[in-house]
């Protein structure tokens, strides 16, 4: 089992190591246009998924919150607690998303 760890611990250097001699200089491709405009389009596709996958998951959950504490309103805190740190998960995950958009949108990481 050590050997096996220690193994594992060295090919992750080696690949920590080996990635940067990979990488690209920063002037060598210059982004088109065409580039550019379709990761503006699929940043707003992807913007545009989660706030509406999104708000079906939290109307879902608010759904099933209501019903328990409908069913068992002395359970009311727990299930007000649980349904709020779900909200919060879900809007971080919409959250993230926009945030990736607004990197498309505004340094383009592909050059250019």
């Amino acid at each position: 089992m050590r050997n096996r760890s220690v193994l594992y611990m060295l090919l992750m250097l080696a690949f920590v190591a080996v990635v940067p001699l990979h990488a690209q200089e920063p002037g060598a491709a210059a982004a088109s246009p065409e580039l550019i405009k379709w990761s503006i389009i699929t940043a707003g596709f992807a913007l545009g998924f989660a706030a509406a996958f999104g708000t079906l998951g939290q109307a879902r959950g608010l759904a099933a919150s209501a019903e328990a504490i409908a069913r068992n309103p002395s359970a009311a805190g727990e299930i007000r607690g649980v349904f709020i740190l779900g909200l919060v998960l879900i809007e971080s995950l919409v959250i993230y998303v926009l945030l990736v958009s607004l990197i498309l949108f505004f340094v383009k990481p592909f050059g250019g």
